[in-house]
């Protein structure tokens, strides 16, 4: 499951996680375990399901567990944002085709304001029925789906500048 530029991306979200902690904002972490039967990774309690040093949470960061694609199913996340008044996300993270996609939507049916940035954002290669699909038009195809309706997608430098 290893990922394309997975580790540009864990560099730009630190970037952004530092914006947040700078400037006292609220972060919330959002860690995958996978107890499917089956399941090859993500598996609790290995080193596959730590959160990257570049984007470790410190001590007081807020960090929700997630079993699923979309972090708010089954989780405490739409209780915690709406405890503290939350109502714009800036997502970062990893998978864009897989979590960040399924969550950066379902934030905006549940009525929340989204930004992706995208190059804090990584996929992999895919494949559908034999054809396969490179994970740089795996990321782009999603973001730019992303972009018609659901969240703004930037980019790192242009966040950080406004």
């Amino acid at each position: 499951m290893e990922l394309v530029g997975s580790l540009q991306a864990s560099e730009n979200a630190k970037l952004v996680l530092s914006k947040f902690r700078n400037e006292k904002l609220p972060i919330v972490h959002v860690e995958h375990l996978s107890v499917a039967p089956g399941s090859l990774f993500f598996l609790p309690e290995t080193k596959g399901q730590e959160i990257h040093e570049n984007v470790k949470p410190l001590a007081g960061e807020k960090v929700i567990t997630k079993y699923y694609p979309n972090s708010f199913r089954e989780t405490e996340l739409l209780d915690y944002l709406k405890s503290q008044n939350i109502t714009e996300l800036v997502f970062a993270g990893m998978m864009t085709h897989m979590c960040i996609d399924a969550t950066v939507r379902a934030a905006k049916d549940l009525d929340f304001e989204c930004t992706v940035i995208g190059d804090a954002c990584a996929s992999r290669d895919l494949e559908i029925n034999g054809k396969s699909v490179k994970a740089e038009d795996a990321h782009n195809a999603f973001l730019s789906a992303l972009s018609f309706f659901y969240a703004d997608v930037e980019n790192t430098k242009d966040f950080l500048h406004h």
